[in-house]
Order: structure tokens, then C-alpha cells, then sequence
């Protein structure tokens, strides 16, 4: 199963265009991800949306905004203007996430768990200390019965 899941920048905002037969609505923005080695240049790859993922996609995404997205990889293959093939990757959007502030309302400065002015603080309840079980040793029992008995 081909599933997903990449945090994000967008770096160009999203575009609509609808399908010429039933007028389904499609978005398409380019995205940029962290490289995973030092040094390495960042990902960029093109992230399409189909239905009212592309409404939303148009109504809630702006470039510089963060983003957890999940969906599905293909290669699609493009002619290039020198009359070669290039591979192309693109990400079919499933579900969108956005990252930070914006995503919750929050204020983007500050102490996210202080509450607003005017309000005190709700009393804590006491809390219930849990001992935590121990970790799972793996190599408890050995595989082959520890004896010098040999059959023969």
C-alpha cells in the first residue's frame, strides 16, 4: 500500500482548475520538505488535490504556511523541452494538517497554556502517580535448552 505522511512548506499557493466533463474542481501547489542528511538541498514536490480537498486547499493554504499532509507518491513522466523524458514525483493529497498557530487560533507569541487575560487558572486536580510497567526483556529465556548433554 503506497501511504505518505510528509511535513511541509508551501512555496507556491494553490492553484484551481475543474476537469472539462463534470466541472470536479483540482488544486495543485508546490510544497518544500526538510532534506534528511546535512547538507542535502531540501524536497520539493507537486501536491495535488482533488474535489473539496482543492476547495480547501484554495480556501485554507497560503504559501509559507505548514503543513502535515497525507496521501499517495507516483512518478509521472514529462517531456521535456529537449525532446527527453524527465521522472517527476507527485503527491495525491488525502488528508491536510495544518502545523502551528494557525492551526489551532492560538496566538503565535507568548504561553499557549496561559489563559487569557481577565481568567485565572482552573485549580489542578491531584494527580494520580502510575508506576510504569517494566520494559519487556527479549532475551529472558534462550532458544536452545542450556545443557552439555550430547545424544550420542
Amino acid at each position: 500500500m503506497n501511504h505518505c505522511v510528509l511535513e511541509v512548506e508551501v512555496i507556491d499557493a494553490p492553484t484551481v482548475r475543474y476537469t472539462q466533463d463534470n466541472q470536479t474542481p483540482i488544486a495543485e501547489m508546490a510544497v518544500r520538505f526538510d532534506p534528511l542528511r546535512d547538507g542535502d538541498p531540501p524536497g520539493e514536490l507537486k501536491v495535488v488535490g482533488w474535489g473539496n480537498l482543492a476547495q480547501d486547499l484554495q480556501n485554507r493554504v497560503q504559501t509559507g504556511q505548514r503543513l502535515l499532509i497525507e496521501g499517495r507518491l507516483r512518478m509521472n513522466t514529462m517531456p521535456r523541452g529537449d525532446g527527453m523524458k524527465e521522472k517527476r514525483a507527485e503527491f495525491t493529497l488525502a488528508r491536510l494538517h495544518p502545523i502551528g498557530a494557525a492551526a489551532t487560533g492560538a496566538p503565535p507569541a507568548g504561553n499557549p497554556l496561559a489563559p487569557p487575560p481577565g481568567r485565572q487558572a482552573p485549580a489542578a486536580a491531584p494527580t494520580k502517580v502510575v508506576k510504569e510497567p517494566e520494559p519487556a526483556s527479549w532475551n529472558a529465556a534462550p532458544l536452545v535448552p542450556d545443557t552439555d548433554d550430547i545424544p550420542f
